[in-house]
């Protein structure tokens, strides 16, 4: 029983083990470690304060609730999660579909959609699927990443300038629209405060990269709006500031046709979280040279977006820019992550009064700017230079994020980058009648020549046999079983076929048959161990006779099976 005890728990150590436990377990901790990510982490909470609050209320909830999800998310993030140096909370790439949800079903239908999407993370955790995320298509990907980023900038332009718009639709044109019809209603108070806060941002960005350029520019914001006592749309009078505790935690409410509603939005949450995370966890794997565990990481995302649903939080994932901060600042193990929510806790504790006069106009241009870098410009040309289907997914992604929903965007995406592989991989199949030196034949002369003429057919099949380049293959060994001058043997070469499936098999299947009338006798040489294994079993399913096949481990041994059939017809070769 103690060794079954001990293997599990070195399965569960290896596939889901949190990265905290590994870290310190192995390499030990110091006062010094301590020391590291505690600086780490503060230096993480301070880039974290405006982003928490800035995305909370592009998403429609209230700044403290982009705090408690900071908080609350990012702490069982680092605890549960497999990065090193992930740090997790609320990000742009879920604006828009926490928007969707609050306008549709409020805060009940969100808090749903972040238990469903929770335990499915926990069980693809659990079912080791993190490993399949990379599969997702890197055109998809940035498609509708900077779809995302669109949208989030459309969604600030009203506190970006002020705008006295009572009522933004909800759709992408319908919303610019609005915006240009009302532009000459602009509140020059906003104006100044948006031109100070980008100015303010890139200053420190250019000249002192080190600094929290969001962080100071809010400040310094804050601190004109409270002195000068400017008339403009602030925390305070919007929101009534922020609270200066958490939550007392409370079981979110459950219901059967609410949670069918959200379904939908639910897997998105959870495709989205498990994506960004996994990208977060290895773009910094590549600066670190550390190896995330991405089953593990799963299972953190699953448990804090369930955990802030208790807390009145947001969705929440890993966020790529804050986690590379985390690392640059010196981080030394997952304990930075949690020393960042323990910094934005004692913030709500001792500063929250002063929150009430952050301007909603600098928060739009903190924003802004995420959206721009969420757009990734340099990436969309790479691939607008790049082959025509790539091309063609990246662009019907983006544009179906904008105009209809990110569901679609999404499965759509998916699909046409599939069909695109697929056609691309058909192109790779090739068939074609050897025409190598034999020396043990021919001395130099053409091999197809002298097959021929002693009734002996060489086919070299190269690519994957699947079922996007099946009918050209069907239609070349037709013309082979349609010719005159049938072979007596046949020698089918795939040293160069990876892959077979049912389709593929079929085609085989069917030609063998349609040969074995014509009595002639079936060489496979040098076949791969998924194609053999695909085969055989197709082979015994339809009752194909062996004493009509052989197999020759290579083309020469091959060579040598055909010359004894043709000496001895009716002796079967295996």
């Amino acid at each position: 029983m103690i060794g079954y005890l001990q293997k599990f728990a070195a399965f569960y150590r290896k596939n889901f083990a949190p990265k905290l436990f590994e870290v310190i377990l192995k390499k030990g901790y110091s006062a010094d470690y301590f020391r590291r990510d505690c600086i780490a982490g503060m230096t993480v909470a301070v880039v974290s304060i405006p982003l928490a609050m800035a995305l909370a209320i592009a998403s429609g909830v209230t700044p403290g609730q982009g705090l408690y999800t900071a908080i609350i998310a990012g702490f069982f993030i680092a605890l549960i999660g497999g990065s090193r140096y992930q740090i997790g909370g609320p990000t742009g790439a879920f604006v828009v579909v926490i928007f969707s949800i609050m306008q549709q079903y409020g805060y009940a239908g969100l808090a749903m959609s972040m238990l469903i999407a929770g335990l499915v993370l926990i069980v693809a955790g659990y079912m080791k699927l993190g490993t399949y995320i990379k599969y997702i298509p890197y055109p998809v990907v940035i498609g509708f990443t900077a779809g995302i980023g669109i949208l989030l900038i459309s969604t600030q332009i009203k506190d970006l300038f002020g705008l006295q718009i009572e009522s933004v639709p909800a759709e992408f044109l319908p919303k610019w629209e609005a915006y240009f019809a009302n532009l000459s209603q602009y509140s020059m108070t906003s104006v100044i405060i948006t031109f100070f806060s980008f100015m303010a941002i890139f200053y420190v960005q250019f000249k002192h990269p080190k600094l929290p350029a969001y962080l100071i520019s809010v400040v310094g914001a804050t601190l004109i709006v409270a002195i000068c006592g400017l008339e403009i749309d602030t925390i305070g009078n919007k929101f009534g500031g922020i609270p200066h505790f958490l939550p007392m935690p409370k079981m979110p409410e459950f219901s059967i046709s609410l949670a069918l509603k959200v379904l939908p939005s639910s897997l998105t949450i959870a495709f989205l979280a498990g994506v960004e995370s996994l990208l977060s966890a290895t773009v910094v794997d590549g600066m670190s040279g550390d190896n995330h565990n991405s089953n593990a990481e799963l299972i953190g995302e699953g448990v804090a977006n369930i955990a802030s649903a208790f807390f009145m939080g947001v969705p929440a994932t890993g966020a790529i820019a804050r986690t590379a901060t985390n690392y640059k600042a010196g981080a030394f193990s997952p304990l930075s992550g949690i020393m960042q929510s323990v910094f934005l806790l004692l913030f709500m504790l001792l500063l929250s009064p002063a929150a009430k006069f952050i301007p909603l106009a600098c928060l739009s241009s903190v924003l802004v700017l995420i959206g721009w870098n969420m757009m990734n410009l340099d990436k969309i040309y790479k691939l607008i230079k790049g082959p025509k289907g790539d091309r063609y997914t990246l662009i019907v992604t983006l544009l179906l994020t904008l105009l209809v929903d990110l569901n679609t965007a999404i499965s759509v995406g998916f699909i046409m980058a599939s069909i695109i592989f697929m056609h691309r991989m058909s192109k790779e199949i090739e068939i074609e009648t050897d025409e190598e030196v034999l020396e043990e034949i021919g001395g130099g002369r053409d091999l197809t020549e002298i097959l021929h003429k002693k009734g002996v057919m060489s086919l070299r099949l190269s690519g994957p046999l699947f079922f996007g380049g099946a009918s050209q293959v069907s239609k070349f060994l037709k013309k082979i079983d349609g010719a005159d001058n049938t072979p007596q043997v046949l020698i089918l070469r795939m040293g160069y076929v990876p892959v077979v499936d049912a389709t593929g098999a079929n085609i085989i299947v069917e030609f063998v048959k349609k040969m074995q009338k014509s009595h002639a006798k079936i060489i496979f040489s040098n076949v791969k161990k998924q194609p053999r294994r695909v085969l055989h079993d197709a082979f015994l399913k339809e009752g194909i006779d062996y004493h009509t096949i052989s197999t020759a481990s290579t083309f020469e041994n091959a060579l040598k099976i055909a010359r004894r059939c043709l000496k001895k017809p009716n002796n079967s070769e295996n």
